[in-house]
C-alpha cells in the first residue's frame, strides 16, 4: 500500500498513514476471514490495534481494503470456521461463577503469555537473547528439537494451531487436559522465540479452550461448550489486548446469541486482568522495533564518510 501511493493524484487527500493502515488491516482482514470467517473483527482490529481511531477520510479506504481481501481469502479457501461452530446450549445464571473463574484464568495467563513474549522478543533475558543472536541457527534447532519432543510425548496434540483438539473438546471429548494446555502455552511461545512464530491468534484460541474445559471439568459437563467459549475469547483478549476483535472472533463461531453478553464481558474482564500484568503485545513490539531501527539509523549516521563501520 506505500507503493500504491505513486498511482494516487499528488492532490488525493489520502495520505500515507491511510494507506499503511488500508494494507495492514487488509492482511488481517485476509487471515482472519480465511481462519475463523470472521471479517468483521478484522475492522475492529484495525481500528484497536493499527490505528487507535477511524478517521473519516481514511474509514473508506480501510474497510474497502478488508473487504475486498476478506472476499479474496473465502473464495480461495472456502466460508467455513477454522474450529467448527460452537452449538451452545441456554445458559442461565449457572455461567456466573465458572463464567468469571474463567475470565480471570484466561486473563492471568494470557498477561503471563504476554509478558513472556514481549521479555523474549525485546532482549530479556540477556544471556539467552545473546546466544539467540550468536548462533540463530543453532538455537532455533535447540528450540525446534523441544517442541517437536512436547509434540511426540503429547501425541502431537501441541502440533499445529490447536483446531482437532478444539473440535474433540466441543464434542465432549477431553483432548487438551490442564497440561497438554501448559505445553501448548509453552511451545507456542517457544516457535515464536526462536524466530519461526507459528501464529498467536489460533494458538490462543485453542489454549483458552483448554483453560475453559478445564474449568468445565469441574463446574459440570453441561457448560462445557460455553465455557469453552468463554475461555477462547479471555485468552485471546488478555493476550492482544484487543477484546472487541477476540469477542468478535469466537461470537462468529458461537450458534446462537445467548453467549454474546457472556463473551463480551469475558473478553472484557480477561484484558482489564492482562493489563495489571503486561503492556500491550503488539505496541511493545512495535516500540522495540521502531527502537531498534533508529538506532541502527543513527549508527550508521556516526559513521564518518569513506570509512566502512569495521573500520
Amino acid at each position: 500500500m506505500q507503493h500504491a501511493r505513486r498511482w494516487l493524484s499528488p492532490h488525493s487527500t489520502i495520505d500515507t498513514r491511510s494507506l499503511l493502515v488500508a494494507g495492514g488491516a487488509a492482511g488481517i482482514a485476509a487471515g482472519i476471514a480465511a481462519a475463523f470467517n470472521a471479517p468483521l473483527a478484522g475492522v475492529v482490529f484495525a481500528i484497536e490495534e493499527l490505528s487507535g481511531r477511524l478517521e473519516a477520510r481514511s474509514s473508506g479506504v480501510i474497510i474497502t481494503g478488508i473487504v475486498l481481501a476478506g472476499l479474496v481469502a473465502v473464495s480461495a479457501f472456502g466460508n467455513l470456521s477454522y474450529f467448527g461452530v460452537i452449538r451452545v446450549p441456554p445458559v442461565g445464571w449457572n455461567l456466573l461463577g465458572p463464567g468469571l473463574a474463567v475470565a480471570f484464568a484466561s486473563g492471568v495467563a494470557g498477561g503471563l503469555f504476554a509478558r513472556l513474549m514481549i521479555a523474549s522478543l525485546t532482549g530479556a533475558p540477556q544471556r539467552l537473547n545473546r546466544w539467540r543472536a550468536r548462533w540463530p541457527v543453532r538455537f532455533a534447532a535447540a528450540g525446534g528439537l523441544a517442541i517437536a519432543v512436547i509434540g511426540l510425548v503429547t501425541g502431537g496434540v501441541t502440533f499445529g494451531a490447536g483446531s482437532e483438539a478444539v473440535k474433540q473438546m466441543l464434542a465432549g471429548h477431553d483432548e487438551l487436559t490442564p497440561l497438554y494446555t501448559l505445553l501448548k502455552f509453552v511451545v507456542t511461545w517457544l516457535s515464536a522465540w526462536v524466530g519461526v512464530p507459528g501464529g498467536i491468534f489460533a494458538p490462543a484460541l485453542s489454549i483458552g479452550a483448554g483453560i475453559g474445559d478445564g474449568i468445565a471439568q469441574l463446574a459440570g459437563a453441561d457448560l462445557g461448550p460455553a465455557l469453552i467459549a468463554m475461555g477462547m475469547a479471555g485468552f485471546l483478549a488478555a493476550v492482544t489486548q484487543a477484546p472487541l476483535t477476540a469477542f468478535i472472533i469466537v461470537m462468529e463461531m458461537v450458534d446462537g446469541h445467548s453467549m454474546v453478553l457472556s463473551l463480551m464481558a469475558s473478553a472484557m474482564l480477561a484484558s482489564l486482568a492482562s493489563r495489571m500484568i503486561s503492556r500491550p503485545l503488539y505496541e511493545a513490539l512495535a516500540e522495540h522495533m521502531v527502537a531498534a531501527a533508529a538506532g541502527r539509523w543513527t549508527e550508521a549516521k556516526a559513521v564518518p564518510e569513506g570509512r566502512s563501520r569495521t573500520d
